[in-house]
């Protein structure tokens, strides 16, 4: 038998989702059949967005969000994991990050319609009560306590991309890289037995460029940045990540915050918060709970200076670089 008959076939694979694109790298057996593994990927993330998009008016989560407070709502197994582990991480960061800000997103123009000027003043004047405590769960059913306009913007991605490993693993396939805009998860090596290898951006909105590279195995990657995705109100450009304690864009934040987490939706979620708290108090946060974090801040020149927490990424500039090339 020929040594080329044997070898794993790289195979690259992507389709729409939650306004943008999934991405799939992986090495396969010769024979697999990856239209199956197309029609696999697609049918998750299209069952994540039906269950947790705010762009669609029928999906399960706009469904929780139309019932009356007081009036228990069933919620599928996806929806009720992300909104459990969404009120924990809520907790954890001290209301940081907050699945409970819709009515701010919707209103500063970051949902499926235009920023309003009632809205934004309503959403800044709102008397906010935390996700966390306007929520209960029994069994697989939930109710609001508190008016509260669910939106998972922070974390569905993530969640997305986990699914998405899932079905690779399901498929006997134990080593890829996968990803939607951005957040990503490695599982296991490439053949050559070296990690996947992935961009941490430079925050520049005129173009993409890295500011470093990780090399990452059985891991996930997500970064919340404010140069991606803005409003312009007034001449200032306002980043989408919401303050929950104003109802409005964060007004100082880092440029961006990158957490390695195990799964892509604690890493997602982990992210936006960091980028609420900041890199002072969130590197200390972080620091507490373990997490692998880095934080970008623009100088006055413009370059980005780098804060980073945890074992894999040091006090330098560049963690976990690897030399260009390798």
């Amino acid at each position: 038998m020929s040594k080329m008959s044997t070898e794993k076939a790289r195979v690259a694979l992507n389709g729409p989702t939650m306004g943008t694109r999934w991405q799939a790298t992986f090495f396969a057996e010769p024979g697999v059949e990856t239209a199956e593994v197309q029609v696999a990927f697609q049918a998750v993330v299209d069952e994540v967005n039906a269950q947790m998009s705010t762009w669609t008016p029928d999906s399960d989560l706009m469904r929780l969000n139309a019932a009356p407070v007081g009036e228990w709502v069933a919620v599928p197994d996806h929806l009720r994991h992300v909104l459990h582990l969404g009120l924990e991480i809520g907790r954890a960061s001290g209301g940081a990050f907050d699945i409970g800000m819709g009515d701010a997103v919707t209103a500063w123009g970051f949902g499926p319609k235009a920023a309003a000027p009632d809205g934004i003043r309503a959403a800044m004047e709102t008397l906010r009560c935390p996700a966390h405590q306007a929520l209960e769960f029994d069994g697989d059913h939930m109710r609001k306590v508190a008016p509260i306009a669910l939106d998972l913007n922070g974390i569905a991605k993530g969640y997305g991309v986990d699914r998405l490993a899932e079905t690779l693993r399901e498929q006997g396939i134990g080593n890829s890289l996968v990803g939607i805009d951005g957040e990503m998860r490695a599982t296991g090596l490439r053949p050559d037995g070296a990690a996947w290898t992935i961009a941490v951006e430079a925050p520049d909105a005129a173009r993409r460029t890295p500011h470093s590279i990780l090399a990452l195995q059985d891991a996930a990657v997500a970064t919340s940045g404010d140069y991606r995705h803005w409003v312009e109100v007034r001449g200032r450009r306002l980043s989408h990540t919401m303050d929950p304690r104003r109802g409005a864009p964060l007004i100082a934040s880092p440029a961006s915050a990158t957490v390695v987490a195990r799964t892509c939706a604690e890493a997602d979620a982990w992210a936006t918060a960091l980028m609420v708290l900041g890199s002072d108090v969130g590197a200390a946060l972080a620091g507490k709970r373990g997490l692998d974090a880095l934080f970008l801040l623009r100088d006055d020149d413009g370059s980005a200076k780098s804060v980073g927490v945890g074992r894999l990424f040091s006090a330098e500039s560049a963690p976990i670089a690897l030399d260009e090339g390798r």
